[in-house]
């Protein structure tokens, strides 16, 4: 946060060694007790000596003088009263010059004292945890937080009401109508979805150059990577070799494993690993809501990077990852805030289900967002390997911690802000979620975060363009409209396969012949560019075996359906309980799979 430089006025003070605990420290004294004391904290300046909480404890009157995101995000903390100024402690290395420009403002006269950083932070979180757990909760306004969803208010009670009524009204006396009218929409949608895919396709990457730039240490900054663990005992050793395995200067690395108060199992095994100089835990206080987001706003301000980086539990990012992160911000305009990695699977050979989920990937981060990103357009980010300059996150609130795709939700925020997300050629291998059933309950949290998530930003839709303008509007649109729209309308685009068995269908029986035949093609067509998208997306992987299984998207995709609906009913039911994907189930295909990420 601030580089070393001179300090002016005093130097690190400690008080009086002959101080007994039993005499209160920072009481009221007479002016000549006052000045002793303060000359006696200046002549010991020169031994640089540090404050041991457990001889001379912090005032416990000054906690409210200072928030304690401040003395967070400073490094600071008010510890005690000696004549008029205010003892403020701070870690070793900061620059003393503008904290006190920024501290004399409000608090008057200071002095400062070194502390150990493990300290300061524990006394923080001792005494606020419970106010910096509930402030995580509502970082993000009002008017962007999803936090209000589930009240019913006299509009929504209207409009809910005229959509359901019209809707069975029209089931009812003009049956073949309606069923024909969501045909059409689905078809429509599919139409703009075809369309889409092609723009993207055509746009694609750009050619990542052959060997990256590496910058010299002096302009590396420092970077956070928080990693948030909710019930990953089973993984906690392998996520500590993976990370070891970073490249990065260490010096230069901040990494954060985020736990939750209560569980215990996780508690027990990293506590069981050595960790290293660079890697802390951090605690996060028990509340009614356990969200991956809100773990996240509360470790951020734990953390000290200019550069703050997410990656989950399961994954193995590639070792010389950050490097090409720092470099894409370093040549990057300066309106770019974030920067979004490649995500892979290790385990792909699992299963089939696992093979299509690597081939789902590889379309989503290697044509649709790489091309979206290119083109400009608002992208929904994925849940890891997301790089984010620090104060831009802070500027756009951080994370909903009520948003169960609170990436999603980022991305299309940052672009509000003003801000550009990048994509990277680096890859990130995670655990590819091989069970149909825990399949339907990841991707039923996904479709119903991107429900939540449209709904939120077309609150004020004509704000959203002014802000945005209109292509971007209309990309938001494709991201989020026509993924909820396609799954949960595609059992009306699976009865015109019926017409193959001489079934007919409402929509047939009201337009011409001619127009049924322009929509078979379009159908042929539609899964002649998916099967293209899906070809060229696996040849940029290493997964070439993968060739013979796009076919089988065909029969992939359908699971989705199962997965919307679920989510339509935790909508109303629960729309922020998070469904928590369980890991450590499948292992790597070829031992070392899940370290060795490759860069293509």
């Amino acid at each position: 946060m601030f580089g070393r430089s001179e300090t002016r006025g005093t130097s690190p003070l400690v008080l009086e060694p002959g101080l007994r605990r039993d005499r209160p420290l920072f009481a009221s004294r007479p002016h000549d007790d006052a000045a002793r004391l303060m000359h006696s904290a200046r002549q010991l300046v020169a031994r640089q000596r540090r404050l041991d909480p457990d001889i001379y404890p912090p005032d416990p009157d000054l906690d409210m003088l200072l928030a304690p995101e401040m003395c967070l995000e400073y490094r600071i903390l008010p510890w005690g009263r000696i004549g008029d100024a205010i003892l403020v402690a701070t870690v070793p290395g900061r620059d003393r010059t503008r904290l006190r420009d920024i501290l004399e403002q409000s608090l008057g006269p200071v002095l400062f004292a070194e502390v150990a950083e493990e300290d300061l932070m524990r006394i923080v979180t001792e005494r606020h945890g419970e106010y910096l757990a509930d402030r995580a909760e509502r970082l993000v306004p009002d008017d962007y937080s999803c936090r209000d969803i589930n009240k019913l208010t006299l509009s929504r009670g209207i409009v809910a009401s005229l959509f359901f009524g019209v809707s069975l009204a029209l089931i009812y006396v003009f049956p073949n109508a309606f069923f024909a009218g969501i045909t059409a929409v689905a078809v429509v949608n599919l139409i703009a979805t075809v369309m889409f895919k092609v723009v993207v396709l055509v746009a694609g990457y750009r050619k990542p150059p052959d060997r990256p730039i590496d910058l010299p240490l002096s302009e590396k900054p420092v970077v956070s990577l928080i990693v948030p663990l909710f019930r990953e005992a089973a993984i906690a050793n392998e996520l500590v070799m993976r990370l070891s395995r970073l490249t990065y200067p260490k010096a230069l690395l901040d990494v954060v494993l985020v736990l939750e108060e209560k569980d215990k199992e996780t508690r027990q095994m990293v506590d069981a690993v050595s960790l290293p100089g660079w890697m802390r835990v951090v605690r996060v206080p028990d509340g009614q809501l356990k969200t991956k987001p809100r773990a996240l706003n509360y470790a951020l301000g734990h953390t000290r990077g200019d550069i703050i980086g997410v990656l989950d539990a399961e994954d193995a990012p590639a070792t010389d990852q950050i490097e090409r992160v720092v470099e894409a911000f370093h040549h990057a305009p300066s309106n770019v805030a974030c920067v979004q990695g490649i995500l892979d699977f290790y385990n792909t050979k699992s299963n089939a289900l696992a093979r299509c989920f690597t081939i789902e990937y590889a379309i989503w981060f290697r044509v649709v967002l790489a091309g979206a990103a290119r083109l400009g357009l608002p992208i929904p980010l994925g849940g890891t390997t997301v790089y984010l300059k620090r104060a831009a996150l802070k500027h756009v609130g951080g994370w909903d911690a009520h948003n169960v795709t609170e990436d999603a939700d980022l991305g299309i925020r940052l672009y509000r802000f003003g801000y550009r997300t990048i994509l990277i050629p680096t890859v990130t291998r995670e655990e590819a979620n091989n069970r149909i059933v825990p399949w339907i309950r990841q991707r039923s949290r996904w479709l119903k975060g991107y429900i939540v998530t449209y709904l939120v930003h077309m609150r004020r839709p004509f704000r959203l363009l002014r802000q945005i303008g209109a292509r971007k509007f209309l990309g938001f649109q494709i991201f989020f409209l026509t993924t909820i729209v396609q799954f949960t309308l595609a059992p009306a685009l699976w009865s015109f396969w019926l017409v193959c068995f001489g079934i007919s269908t409402p929509l047939f029986d009201v337009i011409p012949s001619d127009w049924a035949k322009g929509l078979l093609a379009l159908f042929l067509c539609a899964e002649l560019v998916s099967l293209l998208t899906g070809f060229i997306a696996v040849g940029c992987t290493q997964h070439k075996g993968l060739m013979q299984w796009v076919p089988m998207m065909f029969f992939y995709f359908p699971l989705g359906v199962f997965a919307v609906y679920k989510a339509w009913s935790e909508m109303v039911f629960k729309p922020f309980y998070w469904d928590k994907t369980e890991h450590g189930r499948s292992e790597p295909d070829v031992p070392g799979g899940d370290i060795h990420a490759t860069i293509r």
